[in-house]
């Protein structure tokens, strides 16, 4: 926990479009107001947001045998998760293991306490390891939704004693959307589509980078095309990664009965007798009251888009133009939380990765800064990090040393013979980039390193200097000042075919590319202080009865790190899972 409570903020409840608000200081005067609001329903569970985490939450409730709805701020469902490649880390999960995946509860144990050290209690992660499993098969056995393995995806540090090189990680399978009818229309859409005609899961993006130089690329490519021609044929819309999962989530629900109201924004918490027993709402531009009898479950994500709470507590330079979570994501439930006496924490941090802020929306960079022939810059020409390192280790180092070594922005710089070989983004090899990201200023080109360092504004004798140390480390495979290629997550997304290091090689061919790199996040990972039972606690570490948090409205388990792909989703799946068990009474 920590001071970011304001206690003069407590109990107001504010009644929406109206303007109308009214200060709730006394149980019984909370309810007088309520009845001058009109009641939308009453419910066993109030779920706020239709992500990963609420939609889990309100999928466990209704097959406990809860009465529950859904409140969805936006026009769609599936927030920041159905836009994502929704990797799902879950140490020892059925599918995993049946894949015969060498996962012990020891090593996942022991793995995550090493990962996220002392900033998240034993408990909570004792929790988040206990339920996880029973979570992954729960939604298995109640949606269409199957999982798969993402093989070969490295645990983030897998060194660190329980780590696992192969990784851990799950992905959702192929879901045909027909199957929500009219309700298609209704999901999130992606970060990026899918190339038209294809079927690809997360794990395929690693290879199709490298489709032009490896076989195996090109059998991948092939394969994703067979499969989006094979669909075509049976007449589906195929989905896969965040799409296939909040679709399958929703399909879950409706055969559960869960209602999901779109278009009806949190405005308060409501406070009855001692407890959280409902929720203000705008819906139609009029302020509503949709009560809970047993508890109110926040998973309405993080603040990633709300500029005045990202500059009061995250390191500057900071805004809302480099994430790419989904852009209701204001912080409306921590907040909410906040005024009636909830405790905040982790509030500083995001889930950060290097993004590039093309014209159109921040791109976030996995294979591109990984891939050999490329290397990362700060201001002064010089690199300051492993550039393969996991994406939010990479933004931490560029904030860390931005004070008295500006890394914000960074520049990553690449050769023609990398642009030769890689996919970068959606651009082919070979293939130039579009105009607009040249004269964004996102991406720069020159003949000559000097002629590129006076294009970004770095010392040209710097850069010379920094590529041509780069050069002979490439060549040696041995990275002495960052030891790029050093940790087996380092080389998931490289080229297999480079030797004697997979991770580097030397830039040598012009014309030459740089990209400018900024701290982009896929959404804040501060917010709401929970404890192992999903229960948000006050400054003071009492419970608030009768309000629950989960995802990233919600203090990530996983504290300022990250133990693999899914680490987001994976924990706001379970806490929605334990939320909901702790209201219908099962044990924990």
């Amino acid at each position: 926990m920590n001071g970011d409570v304001n206690p003069s903020r407590r109990h107001v409840l504010t009644a929406g479009a109206a303007g109308t608000a009214t200060a709730l200081v006394g149980t019984s005067q909370q309810g007088a107001h309520a009845v001058d609001l009109p009641l939308l329903g009453t419910y066993d569970v109030v779920v706020i947001g239709s992500g990963a985490a609420g939609m889990t939450a309100a999928l466990t409730a209704a097959r406990q045998g809860l009465s529950c709805v859904v409140l969805e701020k936006a026009a769609t469902f599936g927030g920041s998760a159905a836009r994502s490649g929704a990797g799902i880390w879950i140490p020892n999960n059925s599918v995993i293991l049946a894949a015969g995946v060498p996962d012990t509860p020891a090593k996942a144990a022991t793995y995550l306490a090493a990962v996220v050290g002392p900033d998240v209690s034993a408990d909570r992660q004792r929790a988040f390891l206990a339920h996880g499993p029973a979570m992954l098969s729960f939604v298995m056995a109640n949606s269409p939704l199957r999982f798969r393995w993402m093989e070969g995806y490295s645990d983030y540090y897998p060194e660190l004693p329980g780590g696992l090189p192969n990784g851990r990680s799950v992905e959702p399978d192929q879901l045909d959307g027909n199957l929500l009818g009219a309700e298609l229309a209704r999901l999130n859409p992606p970060y990026m589509k899918v190339p038209a005609g294809m079927v690809v899961f997360s794990a395929d993006y690693k290879w199709l980078a490298l489709a032009a130089v490896s076989a195996k690329g090109a059998a991948v490519a092939a394969e994703c095309l067979a499969r989006g021609t094979a669909a075509a044929l049976r007449g589906e819309k195929p989905l896969t990664m965040g799409q296939s999962l909040a679709a399958g989530l929703r399909l879950g629900l409706r055969s559960a009965g869960v209602p999901v109201w779109l278009d009806t924004p949190l405005t308060e918490l409501y406070v009855e007798g001692g407890a959280v027993s409902g929720a203000v709402v705008t819906r139609g531009g009029s302020p509503a009251l949709v009560r809970a009898r047993r508890g109110v479950i926040v998973g309405s994500g993080g603040f990633e888009h709300n500029a005045a709470m990202r500059e009061r507590y995250q390191r500057a330079p900071i805004g809302t133009d480099w994430t790419v979570g989904a852009k209701e994501n204001t912080g409306d439930g921590i907040r909410a939380g906040q005024r009636i006496g909830a405790a905040l924490g982790l509030m500083d941090d995001a889930w950060w990765g290097p993004a590039i802020p093309l014209p159109d929306q921040p791109y976030f960079c996995l294979a591109e800064r990984t891939l050999p022939g490329s290397l990362l810059i700060n201001a002064a020409g010089t690199r300051f990090v492993n550039e393969a390192a996991p994406y939010s280790d990479v933004v931490h180092t560029m904030y860390d040393v931005n004070d008295t070594s500006p890394a914000i922005p960074s520049w990553l710089i690449v050769d023609q013979n990398y642009r030769n070989r890689y996919l970068f983004k959606d651009v082919a090899p070979t293939l130039p980039f579009p105009a607009g990201w040249y004269d964004s200023g996102a991406a720069h080109k020159a003949w000559t390193l000097d002629a590129l360092a006076a294009s970004i504004g770095v010392p040209a004798t710097a850069l010379r200097t920094t590529v041509d140390r780069f050069n002979s480390q490439a060549l040696k495979g041995n990275d002495r000042d960052f030891h790029r290629g050093d940790s087996a997550y380092d080389h998931y997304y490289t080229d297999p075919s480079v030797l004697p290091n997979s991770c580097l090689a030397p830039l040598w061919l012009p014309p030459y590319h740089a990209f400018r790199i900024v701290p982009g996040d896929l959404g804040t990972k501060g917010g709401l202080v929970t404890d192992a039972r999903a229960r948000v606690l006050r400054e003071d570490g009492s419970v608030i009865p009768g309000l629950y948090a989960a995802g990233n409205a919600s203090v990530a388990v996983m504290g300022h790190s990250y133990a693999g792909a899914g680490s987001t989703i994976g924990p706001a799946m379970t806490f929605g899972y334990i939320a909901a068990r702790d209201i219908a009474g099962l044990p924990g």
